[in-house]
């Protein structure tokens, strides 16, 4: 991951931001609210993860999104403006090819904005926001998302050090492929399991989850964060406000039908374009300041 001005704020500015964008996404099926989500999401990937995420948004992403746009109308029938019949006799409606075209960039929108939220919103993070309050469950989230990378890269040294003496999955017939896959399966299950065992008498001897507890963090809500935190929120009471208004909604069957565009409609555009463009702005913002005091030097 690269270095992001946002990831540097404090969690519960990082968490509040993914959750309003993300409810926002899934929520908001109008075509301005989604192409905005779906720009500042591509965006905001590539300022964390850079060539990764233009090779997975554009030789995955978008090929899904085709893919999910161009079958919704053929399952869904619905709408009063038919554009031609199949040979089985079934419509293809334009409200039917529109919705299947909002309900992909929705998905996709959501799965990016996921990827988002994994590279910024860490373990520490999380069980700093919830580990007082849910101790339990926040564990067992953090360990479930960090287990996930460390599984990938555990059973990939098994398999290399395996494919060396000749017991890999690419190695032999298929009755010793199978073999050699229940092997590299049986080491994999031994090493989570005493890993979750040194895990677990780890937490133990620390105390996690006694009321008492105190914990270390090196996380502080100073000035920085409170500007920030608060034209966050504003930017969502905006946002919630056009929900309430019926500005942000659009109805797709039986004939497609929204608000039209005012001023206010347009004020709620640009702050929800603020809101999903913070991280973009701040590391923006950063970056011209240093290369400002840079400058100065």
């Amino acid at each position: 991951m690269k270095y992001s001005t946002f990831s540097t704020y404090h969690p519960i500015i990082n968490f509040t931001y993914f959750v309003a964008v993300l409810l926002f996404s899934m929520i908001f099926m109008h075509p301005v609210f989604q192409a905005i989500s779906l720009v500042c999401a591509f965006v905001y990937s590539i300022l964390l993860n850079g060539k990764r995420a233009v090779l997975f948004n554009c030789a995955y992403m978008l090929p899904l999104m085709v893919v999910m746009a161009i079958l919704n109308p053929t399952f869904n029938h619905q709408g009063v403006t038919i554009l031609f019949y199949l040979n089985n006799g079934n419509p293809i409606t334009l409200e039917s090819i529109l919705y299947g075209i909002a309900m992909a960039c929705m998905f996709i929108t959501v799965i990016i904005w996921f990827s988002c939220y994994n590279a910024v919103m860490s373990s520490d993070k999380f069980i700093y926001l919830f580990g007082k309050i849910i101790p339990a469950w926040s564990l067992i989230l953090s360990m479930s998302l960090r287990f996930v990378p460390r599984y990938r890269d555990q059973i990939k040294i098994i398999s290399n050090a395996q494919k060396c003496i000749g017991r890999d999955i690419s190695q032999g017939n298929l009755l010793q492929r199978a073999r050699n896959g229940l092997t590299i399966l049986s080491i994999m299950t031994t090493w989570a399991l005493e890993n979750a065992i040194e895990t677990a008498d780890s937490m133990k001897s620390r105390g996690y989850g006694l009321p008492n507890r105190t914990s270390f963090s090196i996380y502080r809500f100073d000035r920085r964060d409170q500007k920030v935190f608060i034209s966050m929120l504003l930017l969502i009471v905006i946002v919630i406000f056009g929900a309430a208004t019926g500005e942000n909604s659009i109805r797709y069957f039986p004939s497609i039908k929204w608000s039209e565009m005012t001023s206010s409609s347009v004020m709620i555009y640009i702050s929800y374009s603020l809101l999903c463009f913070i991280p973009v702005i701040l590391h923006i913002a950063e970056e011209w300041k240093w290369n400002y005091i840079e400058s100065r030097n």
